[in-house]
């Protein structure tokens, strides 16, 4: 099984009611019957076309189409749960956001907005930070396929109080690293307390990072069957599966992006992986590059960019995965348990927050799911897409300028005071009149 990516242009039909499904029917069209989707953005649009990167496991004979759900089917919700308010944040793998693109530094936004909710469901982009993980307690950690399957509706997800986990690690050439990958897994043990076991494995596919036409991170994996093979061996033995190994740069050196404003090249690659893993054994799973060698390792940086300056003194960029896999939620998928106590549900998502012109599958389904979204301008990244041409319900879109104003926005619609009531102006009570003829 290999997954790659690919850019592919569909038309942009305004007379279809679930955007979804026309998606979904138009990709299939460009797409082998062996090709199966397991990641997908819209990198631009207009009134006309939607320029689209589609992450693609192509399945030989392994894993058939079957054994994965597709991601245009929305099982629209029946209710709103409104005794909780929880929100979902965002910040897409690899776009360049300025917020969020590098080393965990969207995790002060996540603290912030985690203050205003009951529960804030996050993806590890947002809060990775190589040997930093400072998300909260209230904050659930999910791999992004997982986060898409639940406003989809095609997933749940219950808290845990930990995880059992296992650490796959690659050998690398040099035994350095692999013992430092080992001594990471020993001091997440003896500090959080975690519960871990390492596999070292001769075998992993190799991963290649690039970027695609559009500017944003994506890559190739070679055969990844082997790998799932081994994996699936440990469903049930184990809650939550972390894998480090070694990526290579396309035509980029490490330097070149600690010294340039270079997109983060390993998260689209990275993505890549998790999202096919996540998706084929329904297991949380999250992944940490390694240094290549000693001499990239000992290369003097300087003094960087603070938002990459987690990644600059790390050794293993391990223990962040490690934390966020210590209490990942576990994957419900029998939806008789949707509901439940301690189970949330698309019915349990009050609200998601997305950078400005992010539009992808979460966005989409916040969309069919009447799911509040906030699109935050200050957020800048490579998406070219004009959010407010979606047929949005009245009240269901905000664009704000920050996140300052997006917690105060989280901050009203949890106290059920309507946004526009603490703004001037005031705006007119909107009234309609019927006419009907009482005569008939």
């Amino acid at each position: 099984m290999r997954i790659t990516e690919r850019t592919i242009q569909i038309p942009r039909k305004t007379n279809k009611q679930n955007i979804l499904v026309s998606l979904g029917e138009d990709l299939r069209t460009s797409l082998s019957p062996k090709e199966q989707i397991i990641r997908f953005a819209i990198t631009e649009s207009s009134s006309d076309f939607y320029n689209c990167e589609v992450g693609l496991s192509l399945n030989e004979n392994a894993y058939s189409q079957s054994s994965i759900p597709s991601l245009f089917d929305c099982h629209v919700r029946k209710y709103k749960n409104e005794t909780h308010f929880n929100a979902v944040l965002m910040v897409p793998t690899g776009i360049g956001a300025d917020i969020g693109g590098d080393a965990g530094d969207a995790t002060p936004v996540a603290r912030l907005l985690a203050s205003q909710c009951d529960r804030l469901i996050l993806h590890p982009n947002v809060v990775n930070a190589s040997d930093i993980n400072e998300s909260v307690e209230n904050c659930l950690y999910v791999e992004g396929s997982v986060l898409t399957r639940l406003l989809l509706g095609s997933i749940g997800l219950q808290p845990v109080r930990a995880n059992k986990l296992l650490l796959v690690v690659q050998q690398h050439p040099d035994s350095y690293f692999t013992d430092a990958a080992i001594n990471s897994v020993g001091a997440a043990r003896s500090t959080l307390g975690l519960d871990c076991e390492v596999l070292i494995i001769d075998y992993f596919p190799e991963m290649r990072a690039s970027y695609s036409p559009s500017g944003v991170a994506v890559g190739e994996i070679d055969d990844l069957s082997p790998l799932l093979r081994v994996l699936t061996e440990y469903k049930g033995r184990v809650d939550a599966i972390g894998l480090t190994s070694l990526i290579t740069l396309q035509n980029l050196q490490p330097a070149d992006y600690f010294l340039s404003t270079l997109v983060n090249p390993w998260g689209g690659v990275e993505a890549l992986l998790t999202h096919a893993i996540s998706t084929y054994l329904d297991i949380p799973t999250a992944h940490s590059p390694m240094m290549e060698n000693q001499e990239i390792m000992n290369q003097e940086l300087g003094v960087v960019d603070p938002r990459k300056a987690a990644e600059a003194i790390s050794l293993t960029f391990l223990h962040c995965i490690l934390k966020g896999l210590y209490r990942s939620p576990k994957i419900i998928t029998d939806e008789l348990m949707f509901g439940r106590t301690g189970v949330l549900s698309a019915s349990d998502i009050s609200c998601l927050v997305i950078p400005d012109g992010c539009l992808g599958i979460p966005t989409l389904a916040a969309l069919l799911q009447g799911i509040t979204v906030v699109a935050v301008r200050e957020n800048r990244n490579l998406m070219k897409n004009d959010l407010k041409m979606l047929p949005w319900l009245p009240g269901q879109f905000y664009q704000v300028d920050n996140y300052w104003e997006a917690a105060g926005l989280l901050a009203a619609l949890k106290a059920g005071v309507s946004p526009d009531s603490v703004r001037r102006p005031f705006p007119p009570t909107s009234i309609q009149n019927l006419r009907t003829n009482s005569h008939e």
